[in-house]
């Protein structure tokens, strides 16, 4: 079996975009966690199965160990960036791709695109408006941590905090992940707000472990900051692969930055998934 894929990353959150076979969920799930693998795979964060539509596309995600998820906001953002790499005029009765919409099981996402630098695009998505809202404290093994809950589209559990302790974060991240206050599990983020327009976060990705980059986590932070850490509604958002821009306006969040096409290619012999 011969597998095409293209390859992109957004801040070091990583990839794989399949073009959507007639396939099961489970031969999805399987097929991704052979990809994905770092060693034997081609390795990736996850895996975007998508279909072409006349605004956009239409996707759905696989995470590294199989679990399906909502949405990703780098994902997201990839995948529009692959769309416009390929864009035909005359194909698409078009004269420019500057709008798309990119329907996911988290909502659809509406792509805007700011900047082109190919391989690298830049845009500001709209990622709709948070939900679920709360703070809380949840019961870990041996302590109680105060946290905030929310979806961007998928679950969100954002830890504010004035140090980031990447042990405290290692060894908590993967207990939020997997707490029994989310059946579903949740992604997990550790926020230090360095200024009221510029905060700094760790990521534990669900189904994943630390990632780089996230967009959902980033817009997660920048709401979870804004509503109870004091931060402005704008702020500067830094994860270990790079910064992005996360805007609270009164109609939903808006995130910019960037995606990178990385390879484009075919895995001769795939292994049977």
């Amino acid at each position: 079996m011969t597998l095409t894929f293209v390859k992109a990353h957004a801040y070091g959150n990583d990839f794989l975009f399949i073009k959507q076979q007639l396939a099961s969920n489970e031969q999805l799930s399987r097929l991704s966690q052979v990809v994905c693998d770092r060693h034997l795979g081609l390795g990736a964060d996850g895996v975007v199965f998508y279909r072409q539509t006349a605004d956009g596309a239409v996707m759905k995600l696989f995470n590294a160990d199989g679990s399906a998820a909502e949405v990703s906001g780098n994902g997201v953002r990839c995948l529009g960036a692959i769309l416009v790499d390929a864009f035909d005029p005359e194909k698409s009765g078009r004269r420019q791709a500057d709008e798309i919409l990119i329907e996911t099981d988290g909502g659809t996402k509406r792509l805007t695109l700011l900047e082109t630098d190919p391989p690298r695009y830049t845009f500001r998505t709209y990622m709709g408006e948070p939900s679920g809202l709360e703070r809380r404290v949840l019961d870990l093994e041996r302590e109680s941590v105060d946290v905030v809950t929310l979806s961007i589209g998928n679950p969100q559990c954002v830890v504010l905090t004035s140090v980031l302790d990447p042990d405290r974060f290692a060894r908590l991240g993967p207990l939020l992940a997997t707490h029994k206050a989310f059946p579903h599990g949740t992604n997990v983020e550790f926020v230090n707000l360095e200024s009221p327009d510029r905060a700094r976060i760790l990521i534990w990705e669900r189904g994943v472990g630390p990632t780089q980059s996230s967009g959902t986590g980033s817009c997660a932070a920048g709401v979870a900051a804004a509503a109870f850490g004091g931060a402005l509604r704008t702020l500067e958002v830094v994860s270990p692969g790079g910064c992005q821009l996360v805007d609270w306006a009164s109609d939903g969040v808006y995130l910019t930055g960037w995606a990178e096409i990385t390879a484009r290619g075919e895995w001769v012999n795939l292994p049977d998934a």
